[in-house]
Formats: C-alpha cells, sequence, structure tokens
C-alpha cells in the first residue's frame, strides 16, 4: 500500500505504529483491541525469517493488510460477544491531550495519545460503523477515510476489488441513511453542550426539556461494571428526568467541558474520578443523541491525566 514506509528498518517500521493504531480503532472502535492488533501485527512481522522481511518492498504495506485482517477477525467474534455484553456497548472515547495539565502520569505513553482526532473518530461516526458488516466496515474506512485503492483493500478481504468496491458503496448508504442534516457549527455545537452543563448542574428540567429534540435518544455503555440504563431513553422529557436523578444521587459530581472524540462533550468526575464522558450530537441548536460511556474499562485514557 502507498502509505507503507519503505525499507526494513527498525525505525521505519517503528514509525508506522501511529498509522496502524489510527486504522485499527476507526475498525475495532476499542483502544485496547487496537492495540493487540498492532502488536499481533508487529509480532508476525518479527515472526518473519531476516531474508523474508528485507525482500518486503512496503513494510508499511505489509502491516497494514496484516491489521486490516486482524481486525476483521476481531470484528468477526465481536458481535458475539456483544450479544452478552450488558446494556449496550459504545465504542471507547477518546480524549484531547491537549486539554490535560501535568497530571502524574503524563510523562507515560498511552495508546490513545497516537489517535488522530478527526470527523472520522466522532462518536455518532463510530456508532455508524458499528452498524456496518465486518467487510463492509474494512472496505469503507480503509477507502473513504484513508484512501487506499480498493486493488490494495481486496488484499485484506480476500475478495475482489470490484467486490470491495460494492461493500464500500453498501456501507456509504448507511452513513448516509443515519445522518440528520446538521445545521450548528463547531461553537454552536459547544454552546448547547455548555448549557446542557449549566442546567445539569442546576438540576433544571424544565431547561434541559429545552434543550433536548423532543425525540433525544441517550444510550449509557455501563458494561454491567458501573449501574446505566440497560436500553436507550428515548424522548428529551425522560432523558431530562433521568439527568436530574442521576445528579441527585450523585453529590459531589463535577461537570468539565472536554473534547470527546474530537467534539465539545462532557466529562463528570467525583472525587477526582472520572465517572462518565459524554457525547453529544446536535442538530438545530438542540441536542439529538448523547451517548454516555460510564464503563470504567473505557475509561483508562481519561484516568492517566489530570484534567483540572
Amino acid at each position: 500500500m502507498s502509505r507503507g514506509t519503505a525499507g526494513a528498518n527498525a525505525e521505519g517500521i517503528a514509525d508506522e505504529r501511529r498509522q496502524l493504531m489510527n486504522v485499527a480503532y476507526r475498525l475495532l472502535g476499542s483502544v485496547a483491541e487496537s492495540e493487540d492488533a498492532v502488536q499481533e501485527a508487529y509480532t508476525r512481522w518479527y515472526a518473519l525469517p531476516r531474508g523474508r522481511r528485507d525482500e518486503i518492498a512496503s513494510p508499511g504495506a505489509w502491516l497494514t493488510t496484516v491489521t486490516g485482517r486482524i481486525c476483521l477477525d476481531v470484528l468477526g467474534s465481536a458481535r458475539a460477544r456483544r450479544e452478552r455484553y450488558v446494556g449496550a456497548w459504545l465504542p471507547d472515547p477518546l480524549p484531547d491531550r491537549a486539554e490535560w495539565g501535568p497530571g502524574p502520569r503524563a510523562g507515560l505513553a498511552d495508546p490513545a495519545d497516537q489517535m488522530v482526532l478527526d470527523e472520522s473518530v466522532t462518536m455518532a461516526f463510530l456508532v455508524v460503523l458499528e452498524s456496518m458488516t465486518p467487510a463492509e466496515r474494512v472496505a469503507f474506512v480503509l477507502h473513504d477515510v484513508f484512501r487506499y485503492p480498493f486493488a490494495e483493500i481486496a488484499a485484506v478481504l480476500g475478495r475482489t476489488p470490484a467486490a470491495c468496491k460494492q461493500l464500500a458503496a453498501s456501507a456509504r448508504r448507511r452513513v448516509r441513511a443515519a445522518r440528520a442534516p446538521v445545521s450548528v457549527g463547531e461553537a454552536g455545537r459547544a454552546d448547547a453542550v455548555r448549557q446542557v452543563k449549566e442546567a445539569w448542574e442546576n438540576k433544571d428540567i424544565a431547561t434541559l426539556v429545552d434543550l433536548l429534540d423532543p425525540a433525544a435518544v441517550m444510550t449509557s455503555d455501563g458494561g454491567g461494571l458501573v449501574g446505566a440504563a440497560l436500553r436507550p431513553i428515548e424522548g428529551g422529557t425522560r432523558i431530562a428526568q433521568y439527568m436530574v436523578a442521576i445528579a441527585g444521587k450523585a453529590p459531589g459530581l463535577e461537570l468539565l467541558e472536554r473534547s470527546v472524540n474530537g467534539a465539545p462533550g462532557l466529562v463528570a468526575r467525583r472525587d477526582g474520578v472520572v465517572m462518565t464522558v459524554a457525547s453529544f450530537d446536535v442538530s438545530d441548536g438542540r441536542v439529538t443523541r448523547i451517548w454516555a460511556v460510564r464503563n470504567p474499562e473505557k475509561l483508562r485514557s481519561w484516568a492517566r491525566h489530570d484534567m483540572s
């Protein structure tokens, strides 16, 4: 693949890790699973005889192909695992390291540090990717997000370039069908999230109802490890009542405005511990979707730095 690094020197191979992590996260939605997939690809690379490695003109292309195949296998088994998952499954939320203070672990490397935060990692986009078949997701992400040609994607999926093109087209239709028109810019989105934060802090149900679309949906992911609504909560009024009820049961809860997957979001912290990371979708100035990740296993990257 054209994005690979020519030559088989160790430094060049190491430089591929960031690109591979970005590909794997968009394919899997899990930082830990992405790290495992990339590590497995490197393990397979170094298991090759030295002569075989020297014959590979583009190690980066080889690593991307192998990482893609590993992710395809993981996606195939993920459906069964997520059927056993307690409650709704949401992708891991990503922090923006530019907002972190010099916390006690700030010097430690974290896989999330390698992520490029753009439109392709917003929670809304990742949730749509979850609706795709594994093959659709791989074809779409590699082609539409990372601009790999179908001839090279065919090597990952073990299908013809024409078949890969059809898979990407099918995935594209899913994206178009899921996306509602958004008539608010970044500043408007941040303003809407800020108003939700203030109304939530004040336990102001009426204001929250005004800020939420009547057909808004809130999805929580506790993974069975912490309390969370097992099914999506539908309707602005019901969501507002639920949010205020949560605030009433958690005295001392601190809400922080933070970037979540590259978009304005909220972090709920109690006694210095991150309890919830919430992403928002906003249309016409009102919140239409809230994704609240509470599973502590998915919040490890948020615990590595001080966010004061």
